[in-house]
């Protein structure tokens, strides 16, 4: 029985040492796809906002941030790309950038100030307020990755 459970466990390992670089190579594929499916979809969106803006004859203050809203989901895409991790900061900056869009298109469309104004002003407070943290936290408690790397690139400088 003893040989039974040992041969079992031989055969796993060597069905998982082929099955592994199998399962990786399909994981990055599909993540190669889906950033530059998320790419192309960013810039194509970009590239329609912006030609509707010629067809208008002008940029508003809206349609300005909406271009800074896909410029951070690109740069989102490439950080990802480059380093296979997700800036969670970008995400927040993506948020306190769709509620400032949203904030000054209330304000431009309703003629009186009214509670709306203070929740989406608060939102944007709190979300600013996150990303003055995520950055404390990730300087003062970085990832054992990001202190295991930057110190290889302080040894091996010069």
């Amino acid at each position: 029985m003893a040989m039974d459970l040992e041969g079992i466990r031989t055969v796993n390992h060597r069905m998982r040492r082929m099955a592994d670089p199998v399962g990786d190579l399909l994981t990055e594929t599909f993540h190669f796809i889906g950033l530059f499916a998320i790419g192309g979809a960013t810039v194509w969106a970009a590239i329609h906002a912006f030609t509707g803006m010629i067809a208008k004859g002008h940029a508003s203050i809206e349609d300005l941030l909406l271009l800074f809203i896909y410029l951070e989901i690109g740069s989102m895409v490439g950080i990802y790309f480059k380093t296979n991790r997700m800036p969670v900061r970008f995400l927040v900056y993506v948020g306190i950038t769709a509620l400032t869009r949203h904030l000054i298109g209330y304000i431009n469309h309703e003629p009186k100030p009214d509670m709306g104004i203070l929740i989406m002003a608060g939102g944007t407070l709190i979300m600013a307020i996150s990303v003055l943290v995520l950055r404390y936290t990730s300087v003062k408690f970085p990832a054992p990755e990001a202190v295991e790397s930057s110190r290889a690139d302080h040894t091996s400088t010069d």
